[in-house]
């Protein structure tokens, strides 16, 4: 009976061993075949090996500038610049592991433990995807689906994430992971998180800082910083505790750390916002020509031509982004005053037809009327089909908008308007243009368009052509100097001039006025006249020389515009842009040499192989002695003439009620500055050109429309419009004296052969500091 028993005993034990070994073996089997089934697609389409291998991520192409800084990136969804794993902080490393995957430096992409713990307490005490695993969820499966689906994804995921493991390190995997993650706000990848959230680079995050960002690991949506700061605070400190719990910190070291506040920097990154925004948008208009011009190397089916939002190119440019931050900030200084006053001279009861003056009711309602039918609003509706009556009835509709306002600090403000009235509104504003290049290389260094790139996104600084006013007079110096070799020191009388009919193309007699309406009767030096920007002796020179041989000049400078061979051109009738006028400035400080304007310098791929190396363009256009001698020519302008203002503390009268301090002109600078003021008819355009050794700057103001514009000379011009941006910015730019701006004087050519000395002449010179500018009355 005993034996009987024990029999029965051992057959029940090896019935359970071989039940047992059967289930364990049918469970190893069902999960291989769980696996197979996956990896052949089963449970729906995987990646094939070669994407594991080079995953295709949307990559932003950036904008780097001379410096080394990030001026900013080009993308459409997906603003995201990866960075490598030697660049991420080991603090934000840590963190990453201690909240999403402590283990993640020992498994092979699954962690058994957790996903048995998972499976135990069906999730409520964790969930169990590793960092590999929500990494092949970001890159090849999408967002975590419902139902039975969810438990398919997560056996795709398994598969997905065991065989990332075997293609990349452990430090690959979390680099590649941090780049992916989308954080919101356009933060898309690490580095556009730590940018934009605290306006640093990665490596430079704090331990809280990487708190922050690892907990909106979880749902950037729900932890958002900007939107629910409450509960984003609490999700980094819960952080926090997992570091303390892994002993990546002490319990002090976290209760200091949960202590502090998020402090938070803000810096969005869109097209519209941060520096350079003109630029930016010359430069996408360069990049897609580029690409047009430039195949792609052909591989496989991928597309033959670059796409610049999702290439990754790195585009290094000559910007300098110290310069730009200078050139930026002294156009606001300046515009937000010179605006103060536009607006106090323009109120209803000062001029009825504001903004405009001096103009017909006919005269401004073809205004209204072009401004009507180039708005968006006009072309979006006829594109609609909606009638021209219906499309002018919404025109004197009230709308909530948001329009440009100097006096906001967000330079914004919400109010309610018909577009007809925000057209006139806009109009009211005064625009600007400002570029700055260094004359020995071509390269641009700053690049302002406008006032604000979000609400006026007309670029005055290539696309905008204006009159040029007295900033043409050197040229015709110039030509003057170079084919009759006179000297700066030579006289020519201030009485009226006039260049008869035929002569040189004019079809009628030409017989320019100074400013002031007045002849002074006395002789002036070639020097003091272009100076005083005295009208009769311009015209005096370009009589001798001819108008042929200036426009043939200005040609080689590279000014292309369309320019009359008639002798108003002297007194600047032509209408050029900021972008030539400072190329064509800048063979005078190298020279003579012409340097076309350079802003792009080098294009790489994301796997940095160089595209494209520009190569310079120049011409000789002048002799050294003949740019020299133009050179002090116009050092007699900030010496004795329209700029001698940067010399002094001078202040202007801007009023009261629009600025507490009255602000006046503080530069007073006494380092060699060579420049040219510029005011056209009616006070339409204030230019000034300014220049010393290896810095060439021009700067324009005035209205959209030339009927906009200030009524006195006073205000209006070029030396109260644009000539304190210049002012503002130089002094800034001295102020940092790692920018190498020169304070030096000119490089005289060693066989200067013109004479430049005037002590030696004796000549009846009025000395006159006292003309406001140089306005000219263009009486054709």
């Amino acid at each position: 009976m005993a034996k009987e028993v024990k029999k029965k005993t051992t057959n029940s034990f090896s019935k359970f061993i071989l039940w047992f070994w059967i289930l364990f073996g049918s469970g190893i089997a069902i999960v291989a075949l769980i696996f197979l089934s996956a990896s052949w697609g089963l449970f729906g389409e995987l990646p094939p090996y070669e994407y594991l291998e080079n995953p295709q991520t949307n990559l932003a192409s950036q904008i780097i500038s001379s410096d080394g800084n990030l001026l900013g990136k080009f993308y459409l969804d997906d603003n995201r610049t990866d960075v490598n794993f030697e660049e991420l902080p080991e603090n934000l490393v840590n963190t990453l592991m201690a909240s999403e995957d402590i283990r993640f430096m020992d498994h092979s992409g699954i962690d058994s433990r957790g996903t048995l713990r998972a499976f135990f307490y069906l999730g409520k005490r964790g969930g169990a995807s590793t960092i590999t695993q929500q990494l092949a969820r970001q890159l090849f499966v999408g967002r975590a689906a419902r139902g039975w689906k969810r438990y398919t994804q997560k056996i795709k995921e398994w598969v997905l994430a065991i065989r990332l493991e075997r293609s990349y390190t452990k430090e690959e995997i979390i680099s590649m992971y941090l780049n992916i993650y989308d954080f919101g706000n356009n933060a898309d990848g690490i580095r556009s998180a730590a940018r934009i959230y605290f306006g640093k680079e990665p490596k430079d995050l704090k331990i809280e800082e990487s708190a922050m960002l690892v907990g909106m690991l979880q749902n950037s949506s729900l932890f958002n910083p900007l939107r629910r700061e409450e509960i984003t605070f609490k999700k980094r400190n819960i952080v926090l505790g997992q570091l303390a719990r892994y002993e990546y910190i002490t319990e002090v070291e976290k209760d200091s750390l949960q202590a502090m506040k998020m402090d938070i920097n803000y810096n969005p990154e869109t097209h519209s916002v941060g520096l350079a925004t003109y630029f930016r948008m010359y430069l996408q208009r360069f990049m897609k020509d580029w690409i047009n011009k430039n195949p792609k190397p052909a591989i496989g089916d991928e597309p033959d031509k670059y796409n610049l939002y999702l290439d990754g190119l790195k585009i290094y440019t000559t910007i300098d982004s110290k310069m730009q931050a200078n050139a930026e900030e002294a156009v606001n200084e300046h515009m937000t005053k010179l605006q103060a006053e536009f607006f106090h001279q323009n109120t209803p009861d000062r001029n009825k037809t504001a903004p405009f003056l001096d103009i017909t009711p006919e005269e401004t309602k073809g205004i209204m009327e072009r401004a009507m039918k180039n708005s968006d609003r006009w072309k979006i509706m006829k594109s609609a089909g909606k009638s021209e009556k219906e499309i002018r009835e919404s025109f004197d509709k009230k709308t909530e908008m948001t329009v440009f306002d100097w006096k906001s600090p967000t330079k914004e403000k919400d109010t309610i308007l018909t577009p007809r009235d925000s057209i006139r509104y806009y109009k009211t504003f005064l625009r600007t243009a400002m570029m700055s290049m260094e004359p020995q290389t071509g390269h641009v260094k700053a690049w302002v368009g406008g006032i604000n790139y979000k609400h006026f996104q007309y670029d005055n600084v290539i696309q905008g052509a204006r009159q040029a006013g007295s900033t043409f007079k050197p040229f015709v110096y110039a030509a003057a100097i170079d084919q009759l070799r006179l000297s700066p020191c030579e006289t020519r009388p201030d009485t009226q001039y006039c260049i008869e009919a035929g002569k040189h193309g004019n079809a009628e007699p030409w017989c320019p006025r100074n400013s002031n309406l007045k002849y002074s009767g006395n002789s002036y030096t070639l020097k003091k006249a272009l100076a005083n920007s005295v009208n009769t002796v311009t015209a005096q020179l370009i009589d001798e020389v001819g108008p042929k041989s200036v426009v043939s000049m200005v040609r080689n400078l590279g000014l292309s515009g369309d320019i009359l061979e008639v002798p108003a051109i002297a007194l600047g009738t032509v209408d050029v842009n900021v972008y030539e006028m400072v190329g064509a400035y800048g063979a005078f400080a190298n020279q003579g040499v012409y340097v076309k304007p350079v802003m792009v310098t080098r294009i790489e791929n994301k796997d940095g192989t160089v595209l494209y190396e520009y190569v310079p363009e120049t011409k000789d256009v002048l002799s050294k002695d003949v740019s020299y001698a133009i050179l002090d020519l116009m050092k007699g302008v900030t010496q004795g003439g329209s700029g001698t203002r940067l010399r002094t503390t001078g202040y202007n009268k801007w009023r009261p009620e629009y600025d507490e301090i009255i602000t006046g002109y503080p530069y007073k600078l006494t380092n060699p500055i060579a420049g040219k003021t510029g005011t056209t008819q009616n006070n339409s355009d204030g230019w000034f050109m300014g220049m010393v050794p290896n810095l060439v700057t021009g700067v324009w103001v005035g209205g959209e429309e030339r009927a906009v514009h200030f009524k006195s000379i006073t205000y209006g011009q070029g030396a109260s419009m644009a000539l304190p941006i210049w002012g503002l910015y130089m002094t800034k730019n001295y102020a940092d004296e790692e920018l190498g701006i020169s304070k030096e004087d000119f490089e005289r050519p060693s066989n200067m052969s013109i004479e430049i000395n005037c002590d030696k002449f004796t000549a009846d010179i009025k000395e006159d500091n006292d003309i406001e500018d140089d306005l000219e009355d263009l009486d054709f």
